[in-house]
């Protein structure tokens, strides 16, 4: 534990930041609604470092980090069929298993 107090606390308003459009202020704030305070500033926090000087880079290296990861689009899935050979598959993998089926049943003496 470090005798001095080095923790760095970062503060972004979001709303008021003419860096980022209206938009992009929407998705920061839904999707870091957790980080965000009731007066609209971004938090982050950093205590690892021994240095404030260290700290307040890992600050702003975090708030970059999280900032760029909430304005990433995520892809959209493409529904795909399946494959002929797919189907195939699938269709003789359920012959075996019905003819194994079949094979377990007991036999009747009256049926040969």
């Amino acid at each position: 534990m470090n005798k001095v107090e080095t923790m760095v606390e970062g503060r972004w308003f979001v709303q008021a930041s003419c860096l980022i459009t209206k938009e992009q202020k929407a998705i920061i704030a839904s999707k870091l609604y957790n980080r965000i305070t009731d007066d609209g500033f971004l938090l982050v926090k950093s205590q690892s470092e021994r240095t404030q000087l260290g700290n307040k880079e890992l600050v702003i290296e975090k708030m970059n980090e999280l900032v760029n990861g909430a304005l990433i689009k995520k892809k959209i899935r493409i529904a795909t069929k399946p494959s002929r050979q797919s189907k195939e598959n699938r269709l003789e993998h359920k012959k075996r298993n019905t003819f194994n089926k079949i094979q377990r049943k007991k036999i009747d003496p009256g049926t040969y």
